[in-house]
């Protein structure tokens, strides 16, 4: 497991993994931050909301200000600011390292070989996903909701981190964030066709309700895209988005909600395994 600084909330997620010492690694959740209403954390508390909306002009954001201090509140317990990236549910992936400070690219995953440098995706039901290389020589973090996956995030995001440390066999650890759960995520035929595309096993992860209708597993579709890319150590999943709301954001849920982050970078002060 990563270990847990003691000046994180509570409630915040530290994977459970067998990653080198070098890899570090978190998950927010609602609480720590100062956001109100549908971006609070519930009975009163202040939500940390790190989302600046959706990209649907006809739904509500938070204010910016305060988003901007629950980013600068989480920056503080981190090595430097996130890597946030300009999310557009594609494939591209960046080098964390090389992306100017203030800047956010149109991207879905981040890889870095440099100690320090955090990347970091916003999810509020999509499969955030971190990536680890088994020694700590290089960490990466992907954006995985349907389309992502269809359009191939995650073997972009194992390829890329795999060129950044110059080794294509390097053995990559896989975590599941929390997302949408299999029997929460209700989809269209159009959905297991675009996954079918990419994954043959695909139809597997898609139970059939009527109507043209099906229930989607996003933590069995990743694990398939994983396994093309070579990544077969894969631990988390499990933690439903939709169901848990005194804990997570939502968008299919509330429509109106904030986004949580995940985040993984390399500690300067522990070597990498060779």
């Amino acid at each position: 497991m990563s270990a847990r600084d003691p000046r994180w909330d509570p409630q915040w997620i530290v994977p459970d993994w067998p990653v080198a010492p070098a890899v570090r690694a978190l998950l927010t959740t609602r609480a720590g931050g100062g956001s109100r209403g549908p971006f609070g954390a519930g009975a009163g508390h202040g939500g940390l909301n790190l989302g600046l909306g959706s990209g649907l002009p006809q739904v509500a954001a938070d204010d910016p200000a305060q988003v901007a201090r629950n980013r600068a509140r989480l920056a503080a317990l981190l090595p430097q600011a996130p890597c946030w990236l300009h999310q557009v549910h594609g494939a591209e992936v960046v080098d964390a390292g090389r992306v100017p400070a203030g800047t956010a690219p149109a991207a879905d995953g981040a890889w870095t070989t440099r100690p320090g440098v955090v990347c970091g995706v916003l999810v509020a039901d999509c499969l955030p996903v971190l990536l680890a290389e088994a020694g700590g020589r290089g960490v990466a973090a992907a954006h995985a909701g349907w389309r992502g996956l269809a359009a191939g995030v995650l073997q972009n995001t194992a390829r890329a981190l795999r060129q950044g440390l110059g080794d294509p066999a390097a053995r990559l650890l896989a975590y599941l964030g929390p997302a949408i759960g299999p029997q929460r995520f209700v989809v269209g035929a159009e959905v297991l066709e675009q996954m079918q595309a990419r994954l043959p096993e695909a139809p597997a992860a898609f139970a059939e309700q009527g109507g043209g209708r099906y229930l989607a597993d996003l933590y069995a579709l990743a694990r398939q895209a994983l396994a093309q890319a070579q990544v077969d150590e894969v631990h988390g999943g499990g933690l439903c988005t939709v169901s848990d709301p005194q804990r997570f954001y939502s968008f299919r849920r509330d429509r109106v909600t904030g986004r949580q982050a995940a985040l993984i970078w390399l500690d300067a002060a522990q070597p990498a395994i060779a």
